[in-house]
């Protein structure tokens, strides 16, 4: 299909962009078509859509958005690069299919931009993501355990650094299987679409990368306390490769714990990867039933950057 006028123009545009990627904001520019394509495909875009694009630095992604006739509202922290948008999607901000907000993803107030800028919420989410700030970014689309978003997305795909592909998709006793597994799993179905090498950027990163897809839902079976499930993943976790029962005993007693591993089937050396999510969340629903609850205390439940470090040292012994 031959490009309308409005894509030979942004695609002239483009090409007059000499935008250098700035290491501070993370940028690397993804150039491999297969992969830009992948991409489109994973979001299931229709005419029908709004899509959030976080990050689109100089339009690549965005034109491939443009092109399913979906509405894309993108937001871009790097000033020089929202000029070289606005000029090079012109007549798409002309039509109302483009729009452009400058500013730090992270301290906007969402719901408030929509609002003030009169735009339709976003049901969609397609972006290449700086590497460095994908646990917040993950948190702001997803929301926590204790608190998740109201309004989610019917799906959110994203480019990510392999790991964190890895760790997001991580089953039950593997290594990768971590806090932001549960977290994110307890939120959305998580997959991976496909593995991209750093040959397909420019500047090519240090790491490999990947393309998953989260579709947030509701768990299957919510737990009964959210609070306290978030606590439990938090501590359980606290020191990976230790047993489950001595990371938790600060807050549980021993002998109730052992008693509730006992009731559940689970092997009282079990260490915190070996749990799935309906693991944790049976764990936690066992424990508000009895009667000495483990004390709530307001710990973490983000997902921070040191969820996303591989724990490498070796496991405790029974």
């Amino acid at each position: 299909m031959a490009p309308s006028g409005k894509q030979k123009d942004a695609q002239k545009a483009s090409k007059k962009g000499n935008h250098r990627a700035r290491k501070r904001f993370g940028q690397h520019w993804l150039r491999d078509d297969h992969i830009l394509n992948q991409i489109v495909l994973a979001g299931e875009l229709s005419p029908a859509d709004h899509v959030l694009e976080i990050g689109p630095g100089q339009g690549i992604l965005t034109q491939r958005l443009l092109n399913t006739q979906a509405q894309v509202l993108a937001i871009e922290i790097d000033r020089d690069l929202c000029l070289q948008l606005s000029e090079q999607f012109i007549a798409f901000m002309a039509s109302g299919q483009f729009r452009l907000i400058e500013s730090d993803f992270l301290k906007l107030d969402f719901n408030q931009a929509l609002i003030d800028f009169d735009l339709a919420r976003p049901n969609k989410v397609v972006a290449n993501i700086p590497y460095y700030i994908t646990a917040p970014i993950l948190e702001k689309l997803l929301g926590t355990i204790r608190s998740p978003n109201p309004q989610p997305f019917d799906n959110i795909v994203l480019l990510v650094q392999k790991e964190i592909s890895d760790r997001l998709c991580a089953s039950p006793g593997t290594r990768a299987n971590g806090a932001l597994t549960i977290r994110a799993q307890y939120l959305a179905e998580c997959e991976e679409i496909c593995p991209v090498p750093p040959s397909a950027f420019k500047p090519p990163p240090k790491v490999e990368s990947a393309v998953i897809r989260l579709r947030p839902r509701p768990f299957p079976t919510p737990a009964k306390n959210p609070i306290q499930l978030a606590q439990l993943v938090s501590v359980g976790f606290s020191q990976k490769r230790k047993m489950l029962r001595n990371n938790l005993q600060s807050i549980i007693d021993r002998d109730v714990l052992s008693a509730v591993l006992d009731r559940l089937s689970l092997n009282p050396q079990i260490r915190a990867e070996g749990l799935g999510v309906a693991d944790w969340v049976a764990l936690s629903d066992a424990l508000d039933e009895i009667d000495e609850k483990p004390p709530i205390h307001q710990l973490p439940d983000s997902l921070n950057p040191l969820d996303l470090d591989l724990d490498l040292d070796p496991p405790e012994q029974a």
